[in-house]
This record gives structure tokens, sequence and C-alpha cells, in this order.
């Protein structure tokens, strides 16, 4: 048996997508079909469709999503049709020694999935899950173990950027960077990761909060999440961030770009001993440079930060009830609601710099 949907399959690299049916076969064991209500528009999809990250064709990318559980496979007991859940795109194996060391975010096994298709099309061709997702259609077949249960009193549409923005960034300030009430923060692009990072780090106490963007269109809706401070990323942004920050520099710099050149600009405003935070997914040929002396001197801390090196399973609950309490506001990240043949307009969007987070909607 199988169930047929529309989908937004993309059949090479840097082409847009084609509104198809895609054909899902029906859950095996360990498996559940997820009817989508929304799925938010990473900047990540944009890297695979263009050939920055690595993915197989055709594909239905979208990784960031929610929904309602449609169908379960035998063994399944954590989640039960009917049920509406938020997708995990890393889902990890709880087995492996990253998991065991409690580093669930770098499981060894949480992307087995990307290579391996998941449906197809009406004349057979096999299609691949983009970050072992494929959210980008009306529903998806994924393991038991990709699903978290919703938290009551969270919207299923706006819950789906949990799954991804919210989380990374959220966990960016909090289990990478552990910033603490009083520290100043700088937030180097403020698209939907970004926004998160901006809004995590307000919660957290930061002071100054300072954002900046390419864009002065955002300062807006910078300062409506928190910013205390905004700023366009150019040639003075180091003595800027100076002047705001005593003198000193930042001590904590979040990069959400993922531009070797955004990487550098975080560490040359940030201060002798703060610490970068580098979020952004960048390509594999954009390289950053440092001298051996300033890496010394500077006596600063730069690390990468996989999916906010969180644990969703725990993380999105934290997150949710800060949502229900509206300490974190989801609705006003999310400056365009779309269709999937809107896809295409969201990834321009992206590479022109506009907006924050563009939501697929299924539910309408």
């Amino acid at each position: 048996m199988s169930t047929t949907v529309k989908a937004a399959v993309f059949t090479e690299t840097g082409t847009p997508p084609q509104i198809r049916d895609l054909v899902l076969p029906d859950p095996g064991p360990g498996q559940v079909r997820v009817r989508i209500a929304a799925a938010g528009v990473c900047h990540s999809d944009l890297s695979l469709s263009n050939g920055t990250l690595a993915q197989p064709w055709p594909a239905v990318l979208g990784h960031e999503a929610a929904g309602t559980v449609d169908a379960v496979g035998e063994g399944v007991t954590s989640v039960t049709p009917g049920q509406q859940v938020v997708l995990n795109w890393a889902p990890p194996c709880r087995d492996c020694w990253f998991c065991e060391q409690g580093e669930p975010h770098l499981c060894k096994h949480s992307m087995d999935r990307t290579a391996v298709p998941y449906a197809q099309l009406p004349d057979g061709t096999p299609v691949y899950p983009g970050l072992s997702t494929g959210a980008f259609a009306e529903a998806t077949v994924v393991p038991e173990r990709a699903l978290i249960p919703m938290p009551e009193g969270i919207d299923p549409a706006m819950a789906s950027v949990l799954g991804c923005a919210v989380l990374t960034g959220w966990g960016a300030v909090n289990n990478a960077a552990a910033v603490r009430e009083g520290q100043s923060v700088l937030v180097l692009g403020l698209g939907g990761v970004g926004l998160s990072v901006l809004q995590s780090a307000r919660l957290a106490g930061a002071n100054p909060l300072i954002a900046v963007d390419t864009s002065p269109d955002k300062e807006e809706l910078a300062r409506s999440l928190g910013a205390t401070d905004f700023l366009l990323s150019d040639s003075t942004l180091k003595k800027a961030v100076r002047g705001l920050t005593g003198g000193r520099g930042a001590d904590h710099a979040f990069e959400v770009v993922g531009k070797g050149a955004v990487v550098r600009s975080a560490w040359d405003a940030s201060r002798r001993g703060g610490q970068i935070t580098v979020v952004g997914v960048g390509a594999m040929d954009d390289e950053v440079r440092f001298n051996a002396l300033e890496l010394f001197h500077q006596s600063r801390t730069i690390r990468g930060c996989v999916y906010g090196s969180s644990d969703p399973a725990q993380d999105v609950p934290v997150l949710a009830d800060l949502a229900r309490k509206g300490e974190l506001d989801l609705a006003t990240m999310i400056t365009d609601e779309i269709t999937l043949e809107d896809v295409p307009d969201a990834f321009e969007r992206m590479r022109q710099g506009k907006g924050g987070r563009s939501l697929v909607r299924f539910d309408t």
C-alpha cells in the first residue's frame, strides 16, 4: 500500500523545484507517516539546493516542520495516530560513542537516512529526503525517533520553527555559549536562526544586545525581538561594537550567516577572552585565516555549534513552555506565510537577506 501526496521535488543542483505527485510507502517497522501542518524554509535548504551541502537527487527538501501522525508502523509505541508532533531532522541513535558522551547533536548515525530513498515518483524513480525529513510535502515518512510529541498549547504551524530555527538559536546561546546575565552579545545575521539567537540572548539577560545585518530593513524586527542596538555590517563594525561595549568588544559573538568573512568579523568585534560561536553553515572552500600571534594574544574561544548543541527531546518542551508564557515570540519571526509553489521565492529572499522566516503552510 502507498499514499500519494503533493511535494516540491528538486531534480538537480541549482534548479527550482517542481510540484509533483510523490508516492509514500506505508510506514514500515519503527516508522511513522506524518501529515505536515507547516514547514519553515531554512538556509540549510538553500544550501542543499545550490550544492553548498551535498544532496543526492531527486529529493524533497524541508526539515523544519510539525504535523499530525497519520499512520504508524509495527513496533511504534511513543506516538499514536492523531497526535501532533514536531520533527527532529537529526534524530540521535542513543547508542553511538557521541550519544553515550551526552552529545546527541553529534550522533554518528543521525544523518544515515539522507542517503537512502524514502519515496518515489509515479514512474518509480526513487526520491531522497533532504536532511532525513522531506518536509516540503503534504506528508512524509520518518523514523519514530525523529518525532517529538508536541507540547499542549502551541499552534501546530508555529511549532514547526521549534524544530530547527528556535532550537538551534536557543541552544547556541544556552548550551554552547552559556551566556550569562549582563554579558554583551553580538548577533551577526538576522534570518530565522539569527532572530532566535537574538531572542534567546534577551531571555538570558544579555546587555547590550547588538544585532547586525546587511539590510537596514531588519532594524525594526530586531529591536522588536530584544536588540538594544542595531548596526549594519560594514567596515566600521568593529569600531561601532567597541563603542557600545566600553571599548573592549563583545563578550559573545554569534555568526549566523555561514560566511568566512562574517566569522572573521565576529572574531574581530569580540573582546580579549571573548567567545565566538559559529552557527551558520558555510561552504567547504570558504576559509577563515588567523595568525598564530593573535590566537595566543587575544585568548578568544571560537567554536562550532551543530543544531544548538541540543537534545531536542529535552529542549523542545522547554522552548514550548517559553512560547506558551509569551517569553518567546514565534509569530513575529515568521515574516512570510507561503505555499509550496512559493518556495523558490523564499529562497530568493534569503539570498537577498530579506525578511525573517518563511513558513509553508498546509493547514490552510
